[in-house]
């Protein structure tokens, strides 16, 4: 046994690392008696490998054995944290200080893992004793610091920031805690003269450079920061950091320069996960090129990503992006369950994941938990707002206008944009309207028509967002639409000022957001919820439809070809051009029994993902499962211009639980025909509105068994088939769908009555 440990310890003295675990290891299996020294070494080891999980075992042995060993326990805390088991760790570091009541170690530990689970509160007397032990402690005033910032105690945390990097002005963290609170108060120009002290102390110090481009980042002034890195960048270029940072901040406008910066971070540091992440992110975002191609670099990255120990809310948020884009349902359940990993995205301010929480509902608990996810959400967003607040101008004086607002960055040529498009052909003489955009790109058609049919276009893609919100409140509206949830450039959080009088959403996200200052979601009769609660919102409810068909999209531009699918391949084609995010197993189930039900059927994706090689491999996979060969499965590799696609399709099969919209809509534009499945959520109810406002109300169904019937009788029922490709464009424009004035009319006397309290 002294040989073990013996050999162990000259492994670990001559670097072999590895060599010197197992050797550990070994020892303590051959006789379990050894003593607790020995476990400390080993799991300290485990714990500087980042072996967490192997650290945590270890340690709860050696715990059982010296239960009385409190560098055991402080260990066992140490590797439980790592692992993000908070309420595990928390007991383990109690434990040790029951043991050890004054050991600072612990004590530090222990407040750490509170503040990691956001009990600032509880966080306080651990750091405020530890402070009055060792006043000059620096990152005990720090730490002391954070605890009061989670209680929202900002001056009171400024104060210690402040304190801390009086004590000791080489802590950058100190720094950065102080730059992040004064920016968190809405302090930009403060916050980036801070950076600029901390560097004169650390001079290039990456994070302390970093600090200062997201100050600038915040407030909105991507291409300064982008013009301060590159002045950096031939004196700095070797660190991977600067062409990271030079990455993120050239996204939005220069993707492709963003693919070059990300790639050469990688080349740099190709272990670091952020780096290897902020790569995997852009090349998944990218739409040029071979966007498959991407999509696979994106995807083999990812896997390589998840060697490397991701944990950050942002780390998971990106891995699932990238495995929903590709359908690796195998690989998914890695990153957590739908409830732990929905409310962790929440809780650390990212919105934008939760629409790929949408597909991922299965019973009614889950659509009541996703309802949470969105007002814990709101909830954080709703106390930083409290914390900024904006100035609100006294009610200007009553003269007969309504000033109606619309929060979006895609009044451009953009979904959003073509389904907005009626309201600004058809302005009610009663209104003026006014557009808030933060679109980061360039001018467009589209944009250029609805800023000329508004009595204000505000276009700032360079804007902090209490500056946004101060300019709305300024307008002085009566009502403010957002148009674009969380979804990319928009800015949903400006809702949480209540710069209008009256809120509501409308047309981009298909679910509540989660603020409470959202008053309103406009809905129609056909996709509001059954069960009222599964809104946060009040429904704002038109009479038929709560879209119209913009004339810019839906046109006769796009052909109709005279024969069948059927005609020309012999067989029926069931299809889909809906987003993989959309998609899940048990809906490959579905439409596999469909295609049971069609002998000889095939199914067509319109997807640019079909180059690549996973996708399809996957796709495969999921037909396979349900009994389908893969020469019944067809890949058309397009984006954009995807609308006579359509021609190769006879049946669209709707996704479930979330349904189409956009590409419900441009189905029966083509004269091809939607079988959807009808939900209880309004999100699982879009395409049911469609259809039913197109006169298909048939097509839609809550029983699965029923969509097989419905869909299989369809595929049988040639005659109906082609006489929908002859009519059904005229039926759509002679409907709610395509009476745009009507609509128009609808939606502003519906906006004028709720103004007006009616």
């Amino acid at each position: 046994m002294d040989e073990r440990l013996a050999a162990a310890d000259a492994a670990l003295k001559a670097g072999r690392r590895d060599d010197g675990i197992a050797l550990l290891a070994a020892a303590i299996e051959a006789d379990p008696g050894t003593g607790s020294p020995a476990y400390r070494v080993l799991v300290t080891q485990l714990y500087l490998a980042k072996r967490f999980e192997e650290g945590a075992t270890w340690s709860e042995a050696g715990t059982k054995r010296y239960p009385r060993d409190l560098d055991l326990w402080n260990l066992q805390g140490v590797c439980l944290r790592n692992l993000r088991r908070y309420p595990e760790a928390l007991a383990a570091f109690d434990q040790a200080a029951r043991l050890g009541p004054g050991n600072v170690h612990v004590q530090t530990n222990r407040g750490n893992v509170l503040l990691d689970m956001d009990q600032g509160a509880r966080a306080e007397p651990v750091f405020t004793t530890l402070v009055r032990k060792d006043p000059r402690n620096a990152e005990h005033v720090r730490q002391l610091g954070r605890a009061l910032f989670k209680q929202g105690k900002l001056p009171a945390a400024l104060s210690r920031f402040r304190q801390a990097v009086a004590l000791q002005k080489t802590l950058v963290d100190a720094w950065m805690d102080l730059i992040s609170a004064t920016l968190e108060q809405g302090q930009l120009a403060e916050g980036e003269a801070l950076a600029e002290k901390a560097l004169a102390a650390n001079p290039d110090n990456p994070r302390l450079i970093e600090s200062r481009v997201v100050a600038m980042r915040r407030a909105g002034e991507y291409r300064r920061a982008e013009a301060y890195l590159l002045e950096l960048l031939p004196r700095l270029g070797t660190a991977a950091w600067i062409h990271y940072q030079l990455g993120a901040t050239v996204a939005d406008y220069d993707r492709d320069r963003c693919n070059i910066f990300m790639r050469k971070a990688v080349e740099l540091e190709p272990n670091a996960l952020d780096y290897v992440l902020g790569l995997v992110e852009s090349l998944e975002r990218t739409r040029t090129g071979d966007e498959g191609a991407n999509i696979e670099e994106a995807y083999q990255l990812a896997r390589h990503a998840l060697t490397l120990n991701p944990t950050g809310p942002g780390q998971l948020k990106i891995l699932n992006e990238v495995l929903i884009r590709v359908c690796a349902y195998d690989e998914l359940p890695a990153l957590g369950d739908f409830a732990t990993l929905g409310r962790f995205w929440a809780s650390s301010g990212r919105h934008t994941a939760l629409l790929k929480q949408l597909a991922r509902v299965e019973t009614l608990e889950d659509r009541y938990e996703l309802l949470e996810q969105h007002r814990i959400w709101g909830r954080m967003i709703e106390e930083r707002t409290a914390r900024q607040p904006i100035r609100k101008p006294a009610p200007r004086p009553k003269d007969g206008r309504i000033r109606l607002g619309f929060l979006s960055s895609d009044l451009r040529a953009h979904p959003v944009g073509y389904f907005a498009q009626p309201l600004f052909d058809h302005v009610d003489p009663r209104f003026d309207l006014y557009c808030y955009s933060f679109y980061t790109g360039a001018e467009d058609a589209m944009q250029k028509y609805f800023a000329s049919k508004s009595k204000a276009y505000r276009w700032y893609p360079e804007i902090g967002t209490p500056a946004a919100a101060q300019t709305i409140a300024d307008d002085q509206l009566d009502m403010l639409i957002e148009l674009g949830g969380s979804t990319h450039m928009n800015r949903l959080e400006l809702m949480t000022y209540r710069a209008a009088p009256k809120q509501a959403s409308w047309l981009g996200y298909p679910h509540s957001a989660g603020v409470a200052a959202i008053d309103y979601l406009v809905t129609d009769p056909y996709n509001t919820p059954p069960r009222r609660d599964l809104l946060l919102e009040t429904p704002l409810m038109m009479p038929k439809t709560w879209i119209a068909l913009g004339r810019t999209i839906f046109s006769d531009a796009h052909m109709i070809a005279p024969a069948t699918p059927q005609d020309r391949h012999g067989v029926i084609s069931f299809g889909t051009a809906n987003n993989p995010h959309k998609y899940t197993r048990s809906l490959f189930g579905l439409w596999a029994r469909t295609m049971h039900a069609v002998p000889g059927s095939r199914f067509v994706f319109v997807r640019p993902e079909g180059s690549s090689p996973t996708f399809r491999k996957n796709i495969l996979s999921e037909f396979e499962r349900g009994g389908i060969a893969a020469e019944r499965v067809v890949f058309h590799t397009i984006r954009g211009a995807h609308m006579p696609f359509y021609n190769e399709i006879d049946i669209s099969l709707d996704t479930a639980p979330l349904t189409g919209g956009t590409t419900t809509t441009e189905s029966l534009w083509m004269g091809v025909p939607v079988v959807s499945l009808v939900g209880e959520a309004f999100f699982e109810r879009l395409s049911a509105s469609i259809l039913a406002n197109s006169g298909l109300a048939d097509l839609a169904t809550p029983d699965p068994d029923e969509f097989v019937r419905i869909a299989a009788a369809l595929a049988a029922d040639k005659p109906r088939r082609e006489s929908l490709r002859r009519t059904l464009r005229d039926q759509i424009r002679s409907g709610p769908l395509g009476q745009t004035q009507q609509f128009a009319s609808d939606f502003y006397d519906l906006v004028a009555r709720t103004v007006e309290g009616a």
